[in-house]
């Protein structure tokens, strides 16, 4: 989500939010659809986890290119422009129009998304916008209306879609950069705003537990809508559960490729992630995929993904969004600083905002609080390997990986066990209380043995990435 070398300085946390009221508990709809085998390389590009965008040469200028000749479709003025802001598992411009002012553009990697996957994230904007008051990006249409916009490799614009139609996915089946394989664009009004405050080296910035609490608030309204929300018959994401995080059968692969990959893994450190995934398979097995723990969720939820303005806050980012568990959203919020000693007083703040949002955790539900954690850091360590071009991931490198290894050992130890998550101290959230539990007090920094590895730059909590180009004052160039 970054194409620069250079960090945007973070701006002062905009006003808080109102709290918000708390919602009755929509009873679940209709089951969560099968997915198929998740991609690998092919289309998508060189290497496990097929983000072509890491490809190096010269695929940024053929990117721009194809941000330019997508513009061509849309009612832009004569003089409108288009400038890389970031890249992380899409590519993302700014559109700088003297007539209609600033938008954004969303370039997609190869071989991740479908475009009926595309149409049914931005159903989902849509409703959420529509039906449950959350504020999300409105999608600007083409010319023709189209919401989605197809350009091939050679920047010659073919946009084939009928308004208000859901079109067929148009990207080649065994097409790759190179043979003219096409990519899919989706242009957004840019919201104005700043990310939130949270928190670094232990150290709470001034309001960050409101900011968690708030985010878990926004989370619970979100479940809440996906739980009774009915989805056309064309919806379709993908899966974010233990087959399609990590592969199957074991070591194929996920979405993100294989953590065996990831940068700094050698034979010691593989041998204690093994035994992570492996805990982790048998506890989200027993976890179970229900109803009223499994459905569609944001699976990117962090503050980096909230943008503050005037008072309000609007939700960006749902690129990732797809049919998991919903305490996923749980472990996304510590994204890159999971290892952070503030991290327990966060995750409290977060569970009484999501409390106090409307949604209902149970005590399997709590127990399990630190598995999303460090399924994710899992996730995240894969991700690193495979995106060596996204900004930020050569940055985190093989330190992340010592993290996770840190992180895995607290676990597998029972050092991190949750199960008494509402059994200790309370803590002052802004939006009501919260109670630390069994989390409060565990320092996952160092390694057994006293080794400790050098803490991430600031920058990590951000987004996937985290460096960004561009506009500072606004987050919502990192969809």
């Amino acid at each position: 989500m970054a194409g620069s070398a250079e960090a945007v300085p973070r701006k002062a946390a905009a006003p808080q939010q109102a709290a918000v009221p708390a919602q009755e508990p929509v009873p679940a709809q209709e089951p969560v659809p099968a997915e198929g085998p998740v991609p690998q390389g092919g289309p998508a590009g060189p290497g496990a986890g097929g983000h072509d965008l890491s490809a190096g040469g010269d695929v940024l200028d053929r990117v721009t290119a194809t941000a330019r000749a997508a513009l061509r479709l849309y009612d832009a003025s004569e003089g409108a422009e288009v400038s890389l802001l970031n890249v992380s598992e899409n590519a993302t411009f700014l559109v700088n129009d003297p007539v209609a002012g600033l938008s954004v553009l969303r370039v997609h990697r190869l071989g991740y998304h479908s475009r009926p996957a595309i149409e049914s994230e931005l159903a989902w904007m849509d409703a959420l916008r529509a039906e449950a008051g959350i504020r999300t990006p409105r999608v600007l249409p083409a010319s023709d209306g189209s919401r989605v916009v197809t350009v091939p490799a050679n920047t010659v614009p073919a946009n084939t879609v009928p308004a208000n139609t859901v079109p067929a996915n148009t990207v080649p089946a065994n097409s790759g950069p190179a043979s003219g394989a096409s990519r899919h664009c989706v242009r957004m009004e840019f919201l104005p705003g700043a990310e939130p405050a949270g928190a670094h080296g232990g150290v709470l910035r001034p309001g960050a537990l409101a900011h968690f609490a708030e985010l878990g608030a926004i989370t619970a309204r979100m479940h809440a809508h996906a739980r009774g929300w009915g989805r056309p018959a064309w919806f379709t994401r993908f899966r974010w559960d233990a087959d399609a995080a990590f592969g199957a059968p074991i070591g194929a692969g996920g979405r993100w490729g294989r953590w065996r990959d990831g940068v700094g893994v050698g034979p010691a450190e593989a041998g204690i992630l093994a035994r992570l995934e492996e805990r982790l398979r048998q506890r989200l097995g027993a976890y179970g995929t229900r109803p009223e723990k499994f459905g569609l969720i944001h699976a990117d939820t962090r503050l980096a993904n909230l943008l503050v303005h005037d008072g309000t806050t609007a939700v960006i980012d749902f690129d990732d969004s797809g049919f998991g568990w919903y305490l996923y959203d749980l472990g996304t919020t510590v994204s890159f600083f999971e290892d952070d000693p503030a991290v327990p007083g966060l995750v409290a703040a977060w569970l009484d905002g999501y409390r106090a949002g409307g949604g209902v955790l149970t005590a399997d539900d709590l127990a399990e609080a630190w598995t999303f954690i460090a399924f994710r850091r899992l996730l995240l360590t894969a991700w690193i390997g495979s995106h060596p071009a996204a900004a930020g991931a050569a940055d985190l490198g093989a330190d992340y990986t010592l993290g996770t290894c840190d992180l895995a050992e607290k676990y597998l130890s029972g050092h991190l066990d949750a199960g008494g998550l509402l059994a200790r101290s309370r803590v002052t959230s802004g939006v009501g209380t919260a109670e630390r539990g069994d989390l409060e007090g565990v320092h996952i920094g160092s390694r057994a043995g006293g080794r400790r590895h050098r803490r991430q730059p600031r920058h990590r909590q951000g987004h996937r990435g985290g460096i960004r180009q561009g506009r500072g004052e606004s987050a919502h160039h990192r969809p």
